[in-house]
């Protein structure tokens, strides 16, 4: 079930990450699941303690003479989320688009940050990118407390998500994506 509020508007959140997998998602999203009437949310989320030490490095750099003007605290490493916003903007012009930064909660896995996160929102749609080599991860592997050795964070997301989930991997540049949901697994699309 999508969460829709008046007139259709929807919650679109994008987990957004420095990586073409991420990259990819966004494309897929923009070119085949939102709306104009739909808002966009691209989600990072960091380990612990990033935003203390992006600032305190900041704050060295301007300490000790540095010109170089960090955007917002966190500097060059956070250019991808803007590049990904003025994606979103050049191809869904219409579109209301924001970047939340959140901190990984405690000592709670990557993926129970984002669904906490997509759960708050109200989420409609929770896209990930996803890669599918032999035996890699992306991201990080899920605590092994949560016994899931094996499963990767957007399968986590896919099968324990609220709102719809579509893992996406983008095959080459003309190639098409393969899309992945609770009931359809690795769907071919062609682009």
């Amino acid at each position: 079930m999508e969460n829709q509020g008046a007139g259709g508007k929807r919650l679109v959140v994008v987990v957004a990450d420095p990586g073409r997998e991420s990259a990819g998602a966004l494309q897929w999203a923009l070119s085949h699941a939102v709306l104009e009437q739909d808002d966009i949310i691209l989600l990072h989320v960091e380990p612990m303690n990033a935003r203390k030490t992006t600032t305190l490095s900041f704050l060295r750099r301007q300490a000790a003479g540095s010109l170089m003007e960090s955007g917002g605290g966190g500097g060059e490493y956070y250019e991808f989320l803007y590049s990904m916003k003025a994606e979103c903007k050049r191809k869904q012009p219409k579109v209301k688009v924001q970047i939340e930064r959140v901190e990984m909660m405690g000592d709670k896995d990557k993926a129970i940050t984002i669904l906490t996160h997509a759960d708050v929102l109200g989420a409609g749609l929770l896209v990930i990118g996803q890669r599918r080599s032999s035996g890699t991860f992306i991201g990080r592997k899920l605590s092994e407390t949560m016994s899931m050795k094996g499963n990767d964070i957007a399968d986590y997301l896919i099968e324990n998500s609220k709102c719809l989930c579509v893992g996406v991997q983008k095959k080459g540049q003309n190639g098409g994506y393969v899309l992945s949901t609770k009931t359809h697994k690795n769907f071919w699309l062609l682009a």
